[in-house]
């Protein structure tokens, strides 16, 4: 049984300053608590005015109905707390990621980022060459004419030329500083005249080297075995070195240039067009014959 051993009263009205709180006394039973509540309304009534005010009914209402809403709201909370905590208890435990596992999916995301820059490396296709028809490496650059290859690798400034290490043979190019690793050292794209080749120190900060070509009708993709290969389809010869070529080298020069162009346009090249013009005199010559589906190979 529980004991309300003191009970302060509470008004609505103000309480004066000669208000004092009287004690009350009283057991509950909790087979018989509206019997408690029955002396706890009296002992008010005794005490105080609540019962002579016209709004006791409403007043007493909303108090009942405060302590309900409060009771109610603690009994969900409880029961909301326990549901959760039977909720983490029955669930399982999240299972360890094997060691395989971890692999599959690092390969896996190898393999997608692989296929992602392939794309993007396939539509950019072979780098443009630069104003000298050759590359512009990182440690190094590179240009050419048909006759030719031009090299130039930069060094620290004040380098004496017998620091320099320039060995060129027929079919390979070691470029460097004596005491540090070769700027080239690797085979070059296609034979070079090594009797007709030389190299010199410029200003103490650059070597300057200059190749033959043993080939004087191929544009070189590359000067070093392993650095990217340029597009030679957009190599542009110089016009004004081509009076310094002879009839034969310039007429081919020119029909390499003209060849290129027209495969910029889309268009025939000197040696196409020259195989329709025989099928177009063939044709004529020959009225009889169905040419409807002739193709040139």
């Amino acid at each position: 049984m529980a004991i309300l051993s003191e009970y302060e009263e509470q008004d609505h009205k103000k309480p004066s300053s000669s208000s004092v709180a009287k004690p009350f006394s009283a057991a509950l039973d909790p087979s018989d608590p509206l019997g408690f509540l029955e002396k706890a309304f009296e002992f008010v009534a005794r005490e105080s005015d609540l019962f002579k005010s016209d709004s006791l009914t409403r007043d007493v209402n909303a108090v009942v109905r405060m302590v309900k809403d409060k009771l109610e709201g603690e009994e969900r909370k409880k029961k909301e707390a326990e549901k959760k905590a039977a909720e983490r208890k029955a669930a399982p435990a999240p299972a360890p990621v094997k060691k395989e596992e971890i692999v599959k999916v690092k390969e896996e995301a190898v393999v997608n980022k692989e296929a992602q820059s392939k794309p993007e490396e396939e539509a950019k296709g072979p780098p443009a060459p630069n104003k000298l028809n050759g590359l512009d490496m990182d440690t190094y650059s590179w240009g050419q004419s048909l006759q030719e290859v031009n090299i130039y690798v930069p060094v620290p400034s004040g380098t004496k030329s017998r620091f320099i290490v320039c060995e060129i043979k027929k079919k390979h190019l070691k470029v460097g500083v004596k005491g540090q690793p070769p700027v080239i050292d690797a085979e070059l794209f296609n034979s070079v005249k090594v009797d007709d080749c030389f190299w010199s120190l410029e200003d103490q900060k650059t070597v300057s080297i200059l190749l033959t070509k043993q080939d004087h009708m191929e544009w070189w993709k590359y000067l070093a075995k392993g650095e990217p290969e340029i597009d030679t389809q957009k190599v542009e010869p110089e016009n004004s070195k081509l009076g310094d070529l002879d009839p034969e080298t310039r007429s081919t020069v020119e029909k390499m240039m003209f060849d290129q162009r027209q495969k910029q346009m889309g268009l025939p090249t000197s040696d196409e067009m020259q195989k329709q013009e025989l099928l177009k005199k063939f044709m004529a010559e020959h009225p009889e014959m169905d040419f409807s589906r002739a193709k040139i190979n």
